[in-house]
């Protein structure tokens, strides 16, 4: 029996006003549990991919569903929240509290948890994300790699079933890319990973899409996508170090 896609998109195209179109009849599948890196030159449409995924950009033209739910109906976007955590590449875009513990519990205080349930998430995503007893530090104190980290607990706090990650090697050291690749194949759940880190993307991801001027140019084995010069060349892109020896 074939697995469900947790993520499907068919024909999905986005034009932001006034601009040339960001999104171009992009179409793809990723089933339940599959981890997936996306790449692609900058101002491929990635980003703008992740926020129609996310329910953020409305979907006019094509058909997304993401864990069942269709971003363009009002009430199944209200749902997305609980089923899909986005990580984006600004972690100061998602820290606004006055503590981490005030942070990572938004989401779940959200929810209407009770208060037991809501602390027993943070101190569980906290401790997945190797920042235990941070709950009464500033977020905003913190070195670039901690607040990424901090940023990835509040939304596993919300334990989603999809998780979306915008450039999640940025301000990380040799150190936290390490752990982050340990803990990413560990984690449970459908991943979709943007990022121009190509290394991180062979050691963590099967399938690969190549999206260039809002268009899918390539979609199949990491490996064999990443290891064609031809190809990554004509998109702006490089063959890993790692496949070059």
């Amino acid at each position: 029996m074939p697995v469900a896609s947790t993520i499907s998109v068919t024909g999905l195209s986005f034009t932001y006003a006034g601009s040339a179109p960001a999104l171009q009849e992009v179409s793809f599948d990723i089933p339940a549990g599959e981890t997936v890196g996306l790449i692609g030159p900058n101002g491929a449409g990635k980003t703008t991919l992740f926020l129609c995924l996310a329910g953020v950009l409305p979907v006019r033209q094509g058909k997304v569903s993401v864990c069942g739910l269709n971003p363009s109906i009002a009430e199944e976007r209200r749902k997305l929240p609980t089923h899909v955590g986005v990580v984006f590449q600004n972690s100061d875009d998602q820290l606004f509290n006055a503590t981490v513990f005030d942070d990572v519990a938004f989401g779940p205080l959200n929810l209407g948890l009770h208060p037991d349930e809501i602390r027993q998430r943070v101190q569980a995503a906290l401790a997945m994300v190797g920042l235990p007893g941070f709950e009464s530090r500033v977020p905003f104190h913190l070195a670039g790699g901690e607040k990424r980290r901090v940023a990835l607990a509040g939304v596993l706090a919300m334990r989603p079933e999809v998780l979306l990650l915008d450039e999640p090697t940025v301000f990380l050291d040799p150190r936290g890319r390490r752990e982050l690749q340990k803990f990413l194949g560990d984690l449970p759940g459908t991943k979709l990973i943007a990022t121009h880190d190509l290394e991180f993307v062979l050691a963590t991801c099967r399938r690969v899409l190549l999206l260039d001027a809002g268009r899918i140019a390539a979609d199949g084995p990491a490996e064999a996508i990443l290891a064609d010069a031809s190809l990554m060349e004509s998109h702006g892109l490089e063959v890993p170090a790692s496949m070059k020896r």
